[in-house]
């Protein structure tokens, strides 16, 4: 929605009609389509090859975002297969996968690429992406009813 001038998150008028944490939750969400561009034209070296034509843009632009959208979708099957969110699944990693994944397959190794990817003797490559926690931080709760902590006067 533009309104004087200005762009916002959402089309909804009223502030009210959408809680604070569906309101951060759109904003989280804005720079997926970003991230999957740099993403795809890293791993392809699409960042090096320049074209003028406006065709060669649009072709791109579509093989990024078609590519993309197949490694996420492998991503999801491969974390429903591990019983893991998808974001624990490092899409780089996924797609630094298929070159050993073809290689054990030329080898004979009949694995389809989400039983390799979840072989326990392939945890080597990386595909789970490890939790870290930070020291000292807290995560923000922005659901709709924040946990509440009791602290007792004294």
């Amino acid at each position: 929605m533009v309104r004087a001038g200005k762009r916002y998150i959402t089309s909804v008028v009223e502030p009210g009609d959408l809680p604070p944490y569906v309101v951060a939750d759109l904003y989280a969400r804005r720079w997926e389509i970003e991230t999957a561009f740099f993403l795809v034209k890293r791993l392809l070296n699409l960042a090096y090859i320049w074209t003028g034509s406006i065709n060669g843009v649009k072709l791109q632009i579509w093989a990024t975002w078609l590519f993309y959208a197949v490694l996420l979708d492998l991503a999801d099957d491969v974390a429903d297969s591990l019983e893991l969110p998808t974001e624990r699944i490092s899409l780089e990693m996924l797609f630094r996968g298929f070159y050993h994944f073809t290689v054990a397959s030329t080898k004979g190794n009949k694995q389809s690429l989400v039983e390799y990817f979840c072989d326990p003797k392939n945890r080597d490559l990386g595909i789970v992406k490890i939790l870290r926690k930070a020291k000292g931080s807290q995560e923000l709760d922005l659901s709709p009813f924040p946990r509440l902590t009791f602290v007792p006067s004294s």
